[in-house]
């Protein structure tokens, strides 16, 4: 299919969609009807592949089949792909799940991988919040091709897959073509997360707030494997009821949903959650998510929606929360925190996690930003090291002699300020203005310096600089 076949076709689906708000296109089964199923791969049953309605948790039998009761509540049956098998997907949109309709069987037809993946790669696409066709024309021209080049840096053979963290549209959900456009025209699978712009606002409260999503992309929480790595996919956006009144929010029945999942995971295994709103900081009932998780010694959690970047340990759970793809919602080149546009790249080796963040437009090693400012007293050097975590080490040199290490201070980063701060800036989205970060390092330097240089180097071992002259 060209790309013109292709474009037809999600329009298509997007109008289904839009009719499926005042119908039940997913329809309900029959709470007293058991629906079987069989996970194959060619002729072969598959064993021991998880399978779920979203309430319950069962596993195949050595032929592959399975049985379940599916809740009343439940729209779909999904598989939890198992290690060694492709991703089920349609134009890379992953799809492991099957509509609950009138039939009675659902069956799930994979392919074994030519690869071991044990050692493979993912992308996270934060926020990429299109609002108009201007906003999808600059995602298309910047962000698809670069994370496209990156893809291609990876390897010939490199397994890679995707996963967006949400607010994929700015509540305009006519744009979802265009979004799964750019998935398509990147060439990797992608799994999708709901975000608080992805929902349906006006159609009552939660419950109802995800019809447009699932009718796209399927159930909101669900899971897969690659490797030793164990993925999930969790919603934790509550609409309120009110026109975008939403709380950061796990329901119950997620989190009984997740420990069931999660008994067929080994608590050493790599835990990789995706979500949304970041936990850490914006989730009312994160102590019992984190209840859930207790006792698992490897859990790194994938979130966005804060439109900046930054690094968290609770309780043992690693946290990135992502700056986005657009950015200041594609206002300027850098997000509210001085991080620049861009999206995470993470290389999974057995169940060893490791990862940077690459700017659109700019090198991988592009990992910090310094900024002179002029004063009374001298000069005032800022570094944003916007990957930063404590276990990093930052030095700097003035005209080429070490002069120690950096003060890290919480502060807001000059060229957001620069861009943002006002209420006539930016340019046709005043609302944006800089937020104040942790990862900014500073020194008060004579203002006879010619030569600025700042060196970071990473937990790896990895070092980038920046430098300046004066």
């Amino acid at each position: 299919m060209n790309r013109r076949d292709f474009l037809r076709s999600a329009g298509l689906i997007a109008g289904s969609a839009f009719i499926a708000l005042n119908t039940n296109a997913f329809g309900l089964a029959d709470s007293a009807t058991m629906i079987r199923g069989r996970v194959t791969a060619g002729k072969k049953g598959i064993r021991n592949v998880v399978i779920s309605d979203g309430f319950t948790v069962v596993l195949t039998d050595k032929n592959g089949r399975y049985e379940l009761m599916p809740n009343e509540k439940a729209k779909s049956v999904f598989m939890s792909t198992p290690a060694g098998y492709q991703f089920k997907n349609d134009y890379n949109i992953a799809k492991q799940y099957e509509k609950l309709g009138t039939a009675a069987q659902y069956d799930f037809n994979l392919q074994v991988l030519s690869v071991d993946d044990n050692h493979h790669h993912f992308i996270i696409w934060a926020d990429p919040q299109v609002k108009n066709k201007k906003d999808v024309q600059q995602m298309m021209e910047t962000s698809v091709p670069d994370t496209i080049a990156t893809i291609k840096s990876l390897g010939k053979d490199a397994l890679v897959h995707g996963i967006c963290v949400g607010d994929m549209v700015w509540d305009n959900h006519g744009l979802f073509p265009d979004y799964n456009a750019a998935i398509d025209k990147m060439g990797i699978p992608f799994f999708q997360v709901i975000g608080n712009h992805d929902m349906d606002y006006r159609m009552g409260g939660d419950e109802t707030s995800d019809v447009t999503f699932k009718n796209f992309y399927g159930p909101t929480y669900y899971s897969f494997n690659r490797g030793k790595a164990h993925y999930v996919v969790l919603d934790d956006v509550r609409y309120l009821g009110t026109e975008r009144n939403y709380d950061g929010y796990i329901s119950e029945e997620q989190l009984a949903w997740l420990a069931k999942d999660l008994q067929h995971v080994a608590k050493d295994q790599l835990v990789v959650i995706n979500l949304h709103i970041p936990v850490y900081l914006g989730v009312k009932n994160n102590a019992a998510f984190y209840e859930v998780l207790q006792g698992f010694t490897n859990v790194h959690v994938m979130s966005g929606h804060t439109h900046f970047h930054e690094n968290n340990i609770t309780n043992g759970v690693h946290e990135h929360n992502h700056g986005t793809v657009c950015g200041a919602w594609w206002t300027g080149p850098v997000c509210t925190d001085g991080t620049p546009r861009g999206y995470g790249v993470y290389e999974v080796s057995g169940t060893d996690l490791k990862g940077y963040y690459k700017s659109t437009g700019l090198p991988k090693e592009h990992q910090l930003s310094l900024h002179i400012e002029k004063q009374d007293s001298g000069l005032r050097l800022t570094a944003n090291v916007w990957n930063y975590e404590p276990a990093w080490k930052l030095k700097y040199f003035l005209d080429g002699r070490d002069a120690g290490e950096l003060t890290q201070e919480r502060g807001f980063d000059p060229l957001s300020v620069e861009l943002y701060r006002g209420e006539n800036k930016p340019e046709g989205r005043h609302f944006v203005e800089p937020h104040e970060t942790g990862h900014l390092f500073t020194a008060q330097i004579d203002a006879m310096v010619k030569k600025v240089k700042v060196v970071a180097t990473d937990p790896l071992g990895n070092q980038y600089f920046s430098e300046k002259n004066i």
